[in-house]
């Protein structure tokens, strides 16, 4: 049995029974989620997908009815007044409890639903005659957690953090029964699953607290609360609020539901809710108050009293169809829990048993067990990969990688530090360099001193595929996996033993596995891409050269070749002065529409004209320079790029119907507000900068070297043999895909990296760091076509970082007037880092 065996649906099921509903999953797939054709998405922990029945049948309801504001008494408030309770009676069924026990509070998600309680809890301090509240809760919790110890702090509240293993390691024997002495109230929050690694928490630990068995609430005095995290479980899992009486539950329904978003909920015990006490009241949230004097009664009801102001009413009505698609589809969570855990498990085995051709591990696996049971383990895989000698490839590499493939996964430490730093290792002081070297929560940089910051996270939602696990599998040995793949045999039928469902044991597997050899690049290309030192910079034969220059007036469309061209204060002059945003102002870039290089702009400086041309279009002008009339004709917007807020104006109506026409969709133009001034980003370690930029991403100019691009050519070259149908491409379409300002030639491989400045012409430039690549360069901008390469051959060959060309900003003489103006042909003066 070789890998492509071990990756087929019948492997799968000798593993694992439960797959699907009862009915042909593809035929729900086929139906229901047609937009996800050619997508695998794995990336449900952070949002699940909607079925397209379900905002199909919430239109028709919001089309067919008039739902008012339920704080008005009218026929159609009265409507949504009732429509709304039924669907908090619904949520409250779906947990198996009800009204008499729990209430329903909406919020806008269970990050609100967290800093409700936290905001409304009864915090005391310490005094000298009475121990004060504890915060406390596991390591293993969202950042949005952790985040209540910022409002209790100013409370002189104490924080405890609590590791997952002295809930229990340091328990009593029995429960402490009710203190009539000491009524402080302290609470304690854990997640009923962890985001990070999948791992789910006992949920009798509610109890355990509840009646002090457990640590920390046997070692204190006073009555604990139990605040359970369920955004994460409620995904995949049922939940049942019978068996398990926490005191508050926050959830999110897009993770449920996938639609609506921005709406969640606060599930509240109605004997915990009297402790809740609020200082704002907004409106509906008032029994009776006074405007002159400092009287208020609350409201009686306890969502009422919580919920200020009115609540999302047509989002509310909108989980009630999630409801009924939900239930349609699958026939209820312990279907989806089975479903999607299979999955998990299936992938989960595979991965971690996987080796490269010299028996070394592929990938690092972030689990508590062996995914053993749903009980104990969601559908949420954890990982890094690893190469052939044992080191981590950067996750940043392996996302950029998937994206080639299509494939959606999470990468980072998804907003969980305490389960990132116990799983990889990461001290606290590792954290604080870690920021010093420039990483943030959410950022790209994988590795720091060759030591991950983060991992990847591969989850499961209940309309995921074999398929989707096949795809991924065969995407991690295509690209990650040195050949042949070989397989831990020993593990993988230990793995089978913990299967809690296992068929019967499978026969036997043969440990090496032929999957073709790949070509290895000549002995000079590896030195070459094998790390770039000091070299001796003056021992070219051929002077270095300023070979092409392009700009590219619309960011993210065709480049714009020209021989002469003026530096302007942001650098190129029009360079990414415009770019293309949807109907929503969002920007487009080629990774969401390839089409967009096939509009080819052009600068006309002597008609002061920007011209807009694509192969059937008709040729429209737009005027490179705002003037009066346009301030006041043209409005002003707002758009981000790369994280920035950017000021912008609109080009107008022609414009944006020519680029709808050609596009497909409904899209305009805008352009940088002349007087809006963006900075280059800087590390919290450097000092702080006054280069200006235009639209572009990170610098003022990218620049690429020929001789680079060549030996990237002789890369793909050797790959060829095991490249799926991919032609070889040629040195202007290479260069072309990896959108440069500036083309230069007459030096080594890579030399150009060591640069820390360099003048060309009479103009100095300062590096400004290496440009990380992503799957754009894989779109072929003479057809808007898609390749993997070279993206491919990049990851493969270069240690380190997906990186190809270098930034750079200008540096004009202080108080000059003079336009600089660069011309192909210039040479260049180049000056290497110091060894």
């Amino acid at each position: 049995m070789d890998f492509q065996k071990l990756c087929t649906f019948d492997t799968f099921t000798q593993l694992w029974s439960h797959y699907g509903y009862g009915e042909n999953l593809q035929d729900v797939i086929e139906q229901e989620f047609t937009r996800i054709k050619g997508i695998t998405y794995l990336d449900h922990a952070a949002t699940t997908l909607y079925p397209e029945s379900l905002v199909r049948d919430y239109f028709q309801d919001i089309s067919r009815n008039v739902y008012g504001n339920p704080h008005s008494h009218n026929p159609s408030s009265r409507l949504t007044h009732d429509t709304v309770e039924r669907v908090r009676y619904r949520i409250l069924q779906h947990f198996n409890t009800t009204p008499e026990e729990y209430s329903v509070i909406f919020t806008s998600g269970c990050t609100a639903a967290l800093k409700l309680v936290a905001e409304s809890f009864p915090w005391r301090p310490q005094t000298e005659s009475e121990a004060g509240s504890l915060f406390c809760y596991l390591t293993d919790s969202h950042t949005s957690v952790v985040g209540i110890r910022g409002l209790i702090s100013s409370r002189g509240v104490v924080a405890l953090p609590v590791s997952p293993q002295e809930v229990e390691n340091r328990a009593k024997d029995e429960a402490q029964g009710e203190d009539v002495i000491c009524q402080t109230e302290h609470l304690f929050c854990y997640p009923a699953q962890s985001n990070f690694s999948g791992r789910k928490y006992p949920l009798s630990h509610v109890k355990g607290i509840q009646t002090k068995r457990l640590y920390p609430a046997c070692d204190h005095q006073g009555r604990w609360f139990v605040l359970l995290d369920a955004a994460s479980h409620v995904s995949c899992s049922p939940l049942n609020l019978h068996e398990c009486p926490a005191d508050f539950i926050p959830i999110s329904f897009y993770k449920m539901f996938g639609f609506p978003t921005g709406l969640g909920a606060l599930i509240v015990r109605n004997n915990a809710a009297g402790i809740l006490k609020k200082t704002y009241f907004g409106g509906g949230t008032a029994a009776a108050y006074l405007c002159g004097e400092d009287y208020y009664v609350q409201a009686a009801n306890i969502s009422d009293r919580f919920e200020d102001g009115t609540v999302s009413f047509l989002d509310i009505i909108a989980v009630n169809h999630g409801f009924d698609a939900l239930y349609r589809i699958t026939g209820g969570m312990h279907n989806i829990q089975q479903h999607t855990f299979g999955l998990a498990h299936y992938t989960y085995m595979l991965l971690s048993s996987v080796c490269h051709g010299n028996g070394q591990p592929v990938a690092q696996i972030y689990a508590e067990g062996q995914f053993e049971s749903p009980s104990t383990q969601g559908a949420i895989l954890n990982f890094n990969l690893k190469d052939s000698h044992g080191q981590i490839i950067g996750y940043s590499q392996v996302d950029r990688m998937a994206s080639l493939y299509n494939i959606h996964v999470r990468t980072g430490c998804f907003c969980n530090t305490g389960a990132c730093q116990s799983f990889l290792g990461i001290t606290n002081q590792q954290i604080r360099r870690n920021l010093q070297a420039g990483h943030v929560c959410g950022d790209s940089i994988d590795l720091v001193e060759g030591q991950p910051t983060g991992s990847v996270r591969v989850s499961f939602g209940y309309m995921s595929t074999f398929e989707d696990c096949q795809k991924f599998l065969n995407f991690v040995a295509e690209c990650f996996v040195e050949k042949p793949v070989t397989v831990d045999q020993g593990r993988l039928e230990q793995l089978k033993t913990f299967t809690a469902a296992s068929q019967g044991e499978c026969e036997d597997l043969p440990i090496k596995i032929t999957n073709g050899e790949i070509c290895k690049v000549e002995e000079e290309l590896e030195a070459s891409l094998r790390g770039f030192g000091h070299r001796d910079f003056n021992s070219h034969r051929e002077p270095y050269t300023l070979t092409n220059i392009y700009i590219y007036p619309i960011k993210s469309c065709g480049a714009y070749e020209v021989h002469d061209w003026p530096v302007g204060p942001l650098g190129l002059l029009y360079d990414r002065s415009w770019m293309v945003v949807n109907g929503n102002g969002v920007y487009l870039s080629q990774k969401r529409e390839q089409r967009l290089c096939l509009i080819r702009p052009q600068v006309h400086l002597p008609s002061n004209k920007l011209l807009l041309q694509a192969s059937g279009m008709d040729t429209i002008s737009v005027p490179l320079e705002n003037n009066t009339q346009m301030h006041t004709s043209y409005r002003v917007c707002q758009s981000k790029v790369c994280g920035d807020r950017v000021e912008t104006v609109d080009c107008g109506d022609e414009a944006a119907s020519w680029l709808s026409d050609f596009l497909g969709q409904p899209c305009r133009l805008i352009r940088q507000s002349p007087g809006f001034t963006r900075h280059v980003k800087k590390k919290p370690s450097e000092a702080a900068t006054s280069t200006s930029l235009s639209l572009v991403n990170e610098a003022q100019y990218l620049m690429i070297n020929r001789a680079s691009v060549r030996l990237i050519e002789k890369v793909m070259s050797s790959r060829q043999d095991d490249s799926e149908g991919d032609q070889l491409l040629d040195t202007q379409n290479v260069i072309s895909r990896f959108r440069a300002n500036l083309v230069i030639a007459g030096v080594k491989p890579f030399e150009e990296d060591n640069w820390p400045h360099l003048i060309i012409g009479n103009t100095r430039f300062v590096a400004a760091g290496q440009c990380g690549r992503c799957q754009m360069i894989g779109v072929d901008q003479e057809t808007g076509t898609k390749t993997k390469e070279p993206l491919m051959s990049l990851s493969a060959h270069r240690n380190g970082k997906v990186t190809f060309g270098v930034y750079l900003t200008h540096q004009l003489p202080e108080g000059s007037t003079k336009a600089s103006v660069l011309s192909a042909g210039a040479l260049i003066q180049t000056e290497p880092y110091s060894s």
